[in-house]
């Protein structure tokens, strides 16, 4: 059973940073992605930043190219997001997901097909 631990959320104030983790445990096969999902009060669920296990790849929404970075330490099976250059509009619960056998972009979007996910950790950004 793959169980994922998200924290690191908190408050920021705009234009300040904020890193997010998300232990992974029970995740054994190869092929899996895993991503990060936000979604704020009366929105929908939205993807912003995922990794493909297979070759490696990241992928982020339009909204935050640039000031966010996903990045992986696989001796501690934990994938960070580093959030820079915080807005209000990032406001919202940060949500870990993994996607088992996933190997494309749809990690970013298709949060339907994700088996797995951890429990959110709240991001407010103050302006």
């Amino acid at each position: 059973e793959v169980q994922l631990q998200a924290s690191g959320g908190g408050l920021a104030q705009a234009g300040g940073s904020l890193r997010l983790s998300c232990a992974a445990s029970g995740l054994t096969e190869d092929d899996y992605a895993i991503g990060w999902f936000r979604q704020a009060p009366g929105k929908e669920r939205e993807g912003v930043s995922c990794f493909t296990n297979r070759d490696g790849r990241k992928y982020y929404a339009d909204s935050v190219k640039g000031r966010f970075t996903f990045s992986t330490d696989n001796a501690k099976n934990t994938v960070y997001l580093q959030m820079n250059s915080l807005k209000p509009e990032d406001t919202a619960v940060y949500y870990c997901a993994v996607e088992r056998g996933g190997w494309s972009s749809s990690c970013l979007w298709d949060y339907y097909a994700m088996n797995y996910w951890g429990k959110g950790t709240q991001v407010t950004v103050s302006s």
